[in-house]
């Protein structure tokens, strides 16, 4: 079976998972927060489609985890992205986050933590022409990724003929 026909049972994990994440953005955005819940997120800052207001983006150029707990206004889940006004320094600002940008989401009050991989789809143009143009000249027969997943063995080369 080459790679290019195997079931991603991974991809179906991360995306089930994501589910969790807008299912509970969506709740919360809708009747609030209850109790002790609170959500720390962490999210690629460069991922297309993020929007943070420049000078936040100079303090975060990588990667930032935004804190939605007593101040945070507006919370909505539109075009698969958390869309939400914190505030930074006293000043209002509007944060977007695509929900594949995230990288990390937490809810502390009780023990609840998911961590996810990066889709490359989502890198900024730049990014994502590099990240191809590493993939064109590693050699064909194994590379770095396929290292990462695993070799699949045969077992009839050990057996006796």
């Amino acid at each position: 079976m080459s790679s290019s026909n195997i079931i991603r049972y991974d991809l179906m994990i991360e995306e089930a998972l994501r589910a969790v994440v807008r299912e509970a953005v969506s709740q919360v955005a809708k009747e609030g927060l209850c109790g002790e819940h609170h959500f720390y997120i962490t999210f690629a800052t460069k991922f297309a489609g993020v929007q943070v207001p420049d000078y936040i983006l100079k303090q975060h150029p990588e990667e930032m985890t935004i804190v939605l707990q007593h101040q945070f206004f507006g919370l909505r889940l539109e075009n698969d992205a958390i869309n939400v006004t914190l505030s930074f320094s006293g000043k209002q600002e509007n944060i977007v986050v695509p929900i594949e940008a995230i990288t990390t989401f937490a809810d502390p009050s009780v023990h609840f933590v998911l961590q996810f991989q990066m889709v490359k789809s989502g890198m900024p143009h730049e990014e994502k022409t590099k990240q191809q143009e590493a993939e064109s000249t590693e050699p064909t027969d194994s590379t770095e990724e396929d290292k990462k997943k695993g070799e699949v063995i045969r077992l009839d080369k050990f057996r006796k003929k």
